[in-house]
């Protein structure tokens, strides 16, 4: 600690990234990152505008990109916002709409960056209680609120609810933003984004997507949020008195390439979709209880073994999952669904250690 820091920083607890280890035989599968590689399109847009043109600025706008964005959805230019992965876009929903007089809502399970924005802006906060399967339960959601947000389908359950109890979710809650984070969205969950078009377009609901799960460009850090072009407005005003040029030329590039190629996005999705599914029932045959997932993890344990000790004895042979050390899921591991190959020495590791114990 440092006499030097502002008082908000002492009272910090940063957010814990997953672990990016370095192995020489390592299955990793602990960040939710795409098996498979980026679209080709999107690796040939990012040579060719890898030139002297990167001495100049970018776009601050990113107005080709808003424009493939909003073509793809069905939506105006001017109801999308871009950030450095949705982490950033996230950072600026929490100051520019959720920072209200009445306290921000959601699940009590939920994404930990969540608690980690509210203590950096100072913004209060309450956490709504998932159901006894661990599920999402819009009706809980009913006291008045600054915002309400969350992950649909939720990290780290994997579990969704339909968009038609996120439609009677935005009818009750009127005066308040609803922020749906649909970072996993492209593995088998309703998208709200179909909401947000034409001119029944509600004033209050936002929806942030991220091309570093299912667009496999972790590494390039792009992120965007659809919403009313009031909202969207107030995210501009919030970037722009931050970080005028936030994304460079080869991340837009490589977005705009990416987000055109829906083919890739299809054709790599339904592999992840497969794989998981093999996974739930070879999990299910061990003896593992596993949350129903639409994303490309799931969520289990196993009655008879510690979370914990699990998660060291698959670190031990090189495989690594995500164990959180908070109440209700500490016996459960997250599983990011890898390459077929990585799901075979998954399961080979998991008979083995059951086996042995």
């Amino acid at each position: 600690m440092s006499r030097f820091w502002s008082p908000v920083v002492q009272t910090l607890t940063p957010y814990i990234p997953g672990e990016q280890p370095q192995m020489e035989r390592l299955v990793k599968l602990n960040t939710n990152e795409s098996p498979y590689g980026p679209s080709p399109k999107a690796l040939a847009a990012i040579n060719q505008q890898t030139n002297e043109d990167l001495r100049l600025y970018p776009d601050p706008e990113g107005v080709t990109l808003k424009k493939a964005i909003a073509d793809l959805h069905g939506l105006d230019p001017k109801q999308v916002f871009l950030g450095n992965g949705s982490d950033e876009v996230l950072a600026h929903v929490f100051l520019g709409l959720l920072k209200q007089a009445k306290p921000v809502q959601f699940p009590d399970i939920t994404y930990s960056f969540y608690p980690v924005y509210c203590k950096l802006f100072g913004i209060d906060y309450q956490t709504v209680a998932l159901g006894s399967n661990f599920e999402i339960q819009a009706q809980d959601f009913k006291t008045p609120n600054g915002g309400i947000i969350f992950p649909n389908p939720n990290a780290p359950t994997g579990r969704a609810i339909p968009r038609s109890e996120i439609e009677g979710l935005l009818s009750r809650n009127t005066d308040s933003v609803v922020v749906i984070d649909e970072a996993y969205v492209d593995y088998g969950t309703e998208s709200c984004v179909p909401l947000l078009r034409g001119n029944t377009c509600p004033e209050n609901l936002l929806v942030v997507h991220t091309l570093s799960k299912s667009r496999a460009l972790a590494g390039l850090r792009v992120g965007f949020a659809v919403g009313h072009p009031s909202l969207i407005e107030g995210l501009e005003r919030v970037k722009n008195s931050f970080n005028s040029y936030p994304l460079g030329k080869l991340a837009q590039a490589g977005a705009i390439a990416a987000i055109q190629d829906q083919a890739h996005l299809e054709s790599t999705s339904k592999k992840v979709v497969q794989t998981r599914e093999r996974l739930l029932a070879e999990l299910s045959a061990l003896g593992f209880d596993t949350l129903p997932s639409t994303a490309n993890f799931i969520f289990t344990r196993h009655p008879k073994h510690a979370g914990v000790k699990l998660y060291q004895a698959l670190r031990d042979r090189g495989l690594i999952v995500r164990h959180f050390k908070s109440p209700r899921i500490e016996e459960f591991l997250r599983i990011t669904i890898g390459t077929d190959d990585q799901t075979n020495e998954l399961i080979a590791a998991l008979k083995e250690i059951l086996a042995s114990t």
